[in-house]
C-alpha cells in the first residue's frame, strides 16, 4: 500500500484532486472539514493522507509517506540536501509562485543584488546593526544570498503578512512568495531585477527513505504509467 500525502484544504487540495482526476484517479475527502483522510477510486493500493502543505516535506523525509504533493519551494527550504531525501516525479503545472527578494520602492539606487549588498554595508555603518530581511524561507534565502555574495544582513522570521514588515519597521526588506506582485506593489515594494530565488509550483515527490517493498515499487511503476 502506497501512502500519498496531499494538501488538506484550499485551492492546492482542489487542484491536486483535479490533476489526479484528469488522469483517471478520483480522490474524495472523507467526512467533514476536520477529517484528514480520503479515498482514491481508479487505482488499487493507493492510500490518501491529507496533511498541511508544510508538513508534507517532513513526512516525506521521515519516510512516513511514500509520495507527497507540495510546493517545490517548501521541499527545498525545509529539507537540507533535499534531493538526497526526495525525488521529483512530476511537476503538476499549478500553484505557481516565485520566491523573491523585494525592497522599498523608494530605494531608487537599489535594483540588483550587488546594489543590495552595498546598501546593507552602508546601513550597518549608519545604524550599527545589520539590515533585516523578513522571511519564512530561511534556508533558501540564506543559500541564495550567500551564493550571490550579499553580506551584512540578518534574517528575521515572519510567519504572517511578510509584505507589511517594512511598513511596520520590523524589517528593511523581505523575501517572500508572490504570484502576481500586486501585494508587493500595494505595500510599496519592488522585486530586485535579479532577485528571483526559486520559481515554485506544486510537485509530486517520492520519498527515498520510505520502506519500499517490491510490491510498492511495482505499484509506483504502475502509478507513473497511469499519470504520465
Amino acid at each position: 500500500m502506497l501512502k500519498l500525502g496531499v494538501p488538506s484544504k484550499g485551492r492546492l487540495m482542489e487542484k491536486t484532486f483535479d490533476w489526479f482526476g484528469a488522469r483517471g484517479l478520483t480522490m474524495v475527502k472523507d467526512g467533514g472539514e476536520r477529517e484528514y483522510s480520503g479515498t482514491v477510486d481508479g487505482f488499487d493500493g493507493l492510500q490518501l493522507v491529507l496533511l498541511s502543505a508544510g508538513e508534507i516535506p517532513r513526512e516525506l523525509a521521515a519516510g512516513r509517506i511514500h509520495l507527497g504533493v507540495t510546493g517545490s519551494d517548501l521541499v527545498r527550504d525545509k529539507l537540507a540536501h533535499w534531493d538526497d531525501q526526495v525525488e521529483e516525479l512530476a511537476e503538476m503545472g499549478f500553484g505557481h509562485a516565485d520566491l523573491v527578494i523585494a525592497v522599498p520602492s523608494f530605494w531608487v539606487d537599489v535594483d540588483t543584488l550587488d546594489d543590495l549588498d552595498a546598501a546593507a554595508s552602508a546601513f550597518r555603518r549608519r545604524h550599527g546593526f545589520r539590515l533585516r530581511i523578513a522571511t519564512k524561507y530561511h534556508q533558501l534565502v540564506r543559500e541564495f544570498l550567500t551564493w550571490n555574495g550579499v553580506a551584512d544582513y540578518q534574517l528575521v522570521d515572519s510567519q504572517g503578512a511578510t509584505e507589511g514588515t517594512v511598513r511596520h519597521e520590523t524589517a528593511e526588506a523581505i523575501a517572500d512568495i508572490t504570484s502576481t506582485g500586486e501585494t508587493l506593489r500595494a505595500n510599496h515594494l519592488k522585486i530586485l531585477s535579479d532577485g528571483t530565488i526559486h520559481g515554485s509550483q506544486a510537485t509530486l515527490f517520492r520519498a527515498r527513505n520510505a520502506e519500499w517493498t517490491d510490491e510498492d515499487r511495482e505499484l509506483l511503476a504502475r502509478l507513473i504509467r497511469k499519470i504520465d
